[in-house]
């Protein structure tokens, strides 16, 4: 994607598994929004595709397909039913199907007495709600949020974060563009990083964590650790214990690795950075190297 003499986007490609949650991650202006728009067709992208199923993507073609945009696109002097259920229809419902869904939603999301109010008259979090709501309406395979907690508190963030996984149970692929990288760790399997067009980090949570910064896990053991290519020795405290994993040396395999060696471990407690501290070693460099 280029905007003017801009390269806003540049050799990006990454794969959605089904029924995974992914994050789509990155600082103000590193291209998620111009990402996702790009591959629902309402960007011109100079090059590329996006294939579901292995079939291109066509808008309208029939695709299951919820999004979410992180600006509010509903009719603002309309009521809250009259729009859900206008949407609901666009999405092929029948009218009265529609309707009896959006009430039972906003009934779901606490907002049953507000179905007919002008959205105008809603607050902000509670226009994100119906906003979802009309993301989810049809079941879509694929669900595109970006920046859905956006507005809320934190009760109806926890509310938003159960509708999530509800979908995700369902079976329905989530991508999530967020920067609550507790968010980031509590919901998705698997996550790219953006960084001014280009993919800064890749892989499942526990990947770009171990990839960005130092791994240990605190093991207590009745017997003795024994020698291994996975691991070293980091630190001893009597019978609490350090090990620093090479890289590439999963959990399981270091404890079977233990556990062979008669090492008798009753605690195993890894230890990885958080998702907060790599976005800010990815970008905080970054951010470096602009102002050096």
């Amino acid at each position: 994607m280029v905007f003017g003499d801009r390269v806003v986007i540049d050799d990006l490609s990454f794969s959605v598994e089904p029924g995974e949650t992914f994050g789509l991650l990155g600082s103000n202006g590193s291209g998620k929004t111009t990402t996702l728009r790009a591959l629902l067709g309402m960007l011109p992208p100079r090059g590329g595709r996006l294939s579901i199923d292995g079939e291109t993507f066509r808008p309208g073609a029939g695709a299951r397909v919820g999004y979410l945009p992180e600006e509010r696109g509903l009719y603002r002097k309309d009521t809250v039913l009259d729009v859900m259920t206008y949407f609901g229809e666009i999405k092929g419902l029948g009218r009265t199907e529609a309707r009896s869904w959006s009430q039972t939603y906003l009934e779901r999301v606490g907002l049953a007495d507000r179905a007919r109010m002008r959205l105008e008259k809603l607050s902000g979090g509670q226009q994100q709600k119906v906003q979802l709501g009309v993301a989810i309406m049809g079941d879509p395979g694929l669900l595109i949020l970006d920046e859905p907690a956006k507005g809320l508190d934190p009760v109806n963030r926890q509310l938003l974060m159960d509708l999530i996984a509800e979908r995700k149970t369902a079976g329905a692929t989530v991508i999530l563009v967020t920067h609550n990288m507790d968010e980031v760790e509590r919901l998705c399997d698997r996550a790219l990083l953006l960084r001014d067009g280009r993919a800064a980090a890749y892989g499942t949570v526990q990947e770009i964590q171990d990839a960005h910064g130092s791994r240990m896990i605190s093991v207590r053991l009745l017997g003795e650790p024994p020698v291994s290519s996975l691991y070293s020795v980091a630190r001893r405290d009597g019978d609490l214990i350090r090990l620093s994993p090479v890289a590439g040396a999963t959990d399981e395999e270091i404890l079977a690795a233990l556990v062979a060696g008669d090492a008798r471990p009753v605690r195993f407690e890894p230890h990885r950075v958080s998702m907060d501290q790599v976005f800010v070693r990815i970008y905080g460099a970054a951010h470096e190297e602009v102002h050096a």
